[in-house]
């Protein structure tokens, strides 16, 4: 492979700290909220994972491309991500399936990322001081006028953006099964959600964000899927609604990430944002029905305040033993439930499986 010339590029966060490295695919400028994800594998996945639109990801993992990009591992269509931020960047790789180089994926994607970086030095820096809005940029290396670029970016807090990565028509998988009949909420899903369902022989209709519940309804679906999703969910009063709607009928319901968020509101219960989220592959939460712990992938900004639970008639399932957040919720007499992590989640862990095994009980 020709060597490919490493051009100047700089990273400016929202309070005017400056780090400086080198460019990584496209050569341009991109904005948005700064996280960082600690997963050690699995790159590709996090970068086609709709919950992750409108922001950039700190890959804290020191290698970046070794292992190539491959056609079967995507979650979604394109890359999510706003920008890469990471440290050492493979331009080669070695693995037999992958099909091209990161560079080649990134270039064709237009994604513009920022390599040479001290992200161990960044994260800590994020760390202490929370999430905050950033710039990357290989055309304009001014700092001064980067510094006050990143400050007209829109906050998350707020932002509805589950309708901005969702399907733009409602479609149907898994039709040749003979099992029970799934409407799935599309608020940013990743696809192995839909593998995992069906490979339990499930029939799947897949819906845009803003269905209501009288059209999924009128599909006669045996249970309700809530996908993941970006975004406050504070700012979906459309999702919130069609979610009541669901509980009122007495209808199964399962809800992963956003979708915990969402049930949470539908009971009544206020969301916030965190100072800094859950981001990787290995965050422990403890399933306090059964004692059992599992190990988790996480990737959410948001989480369900802990107040009011008893009146809402929400009863906890699940914490995250790092914080003691809520992790996840049963809703009281009905088959609702949801967890603010992700089960499905490939390549692994495959601790929290049984969640889909449980789901499709509850349609019975």
């Amino acid at each position: 492979m020709a060597q490919i010339a490493k051009l100047p590029s700089i990273l400016v966060l929202e309070d005017g700290t400056v780090f400086h490295g080198t460019s990584i695919g496209k050569i341009g400028t991109t904005t948005g909220e700064i996280c960082f994800n600690t997963g050690l594998t699995g790159y590709q996945e996090i970068f086609t994972d709709p919950s992750y639109f409108g922001q950039i990801l700190i890959a804290t993992v020191d290698h970046i491309g070794n292992y190539g990009i491959s056609d079967e591992d995507h979650e979604s269509g394109s890359i999510k991500i706003a920008g890469l931020v990471c440290k050492n960047f493979a331009h080669s790789f070695s693995r037999a399936k992958a099909k091209y180089s990161i560079h080649e994926y990134f270039t064709e994607q237009n994604l513009v990322g920022i390599a040479d970086i001290d992200t161990r030095q960044l994260v800590r820096y994020i760390r202490q001081k929370g999430v905050m809005n950033a710039i990357i940029s290989s055309e304009e290396l001014d700092v001064e006028v980067l510094k006050k670029k990143v400050l007209e970016i829109p906050h998350m807090h707020g932002l509805e953006l589950s309708s901005k990565v969702c399907t733009t028509e409602a479609y149907e998988i898994g039709m040749e099964n003979e099992g029970k009949k799934v409407a799935v909420l599309d608020l940013g899903l990743k696809q192995n959600i839909l593998r995992c369902l069906l490979d339990r022989g499930l029939k799947l209709k897949v819906f845009p964000a803003k269905t209501t519940y009288s059209e999924m309804a009128a599909w006669n679906p045996d249970g309700y899927m809530l996908t993941n999703g970006p975004g406050d969910p504070a700012s979906m009063p459309y999702a919130v609604e069609t979610v009541k709607q669901v509980l009122e009928n007495n209808v199964p319901l399962f809800g992963i990430c956003m979708g915990n968020q969402i049930l949470g509101r539908a009971c009544g219960l206020e969301t916030y944002k965190m100072f800094n989220g859950h981001r990787g592959l290995n965050h422990p939460v403890k399933n306090l029905q059964t004692g059992h712990c599992e190990i988790t992938s996480q990737n959410h900004g948001f989480a369900i305040k802990d107040e009011g639970l008893e009146a809402a008639g929400v009863e906890v399932t699940h914490i995250h033993l790092n914080d003691k957040t809520i992790a996840g919720i049963r809703i009281k007499g009905k088959k609702a439930f949801s967890v603010q992590y992700h089960p499905e989640s490939n390549p692994g862990p495959h601790d929290s499986r049984y969640l889909f095994d449980d789901f499709v009980n509850s349609l019975n």
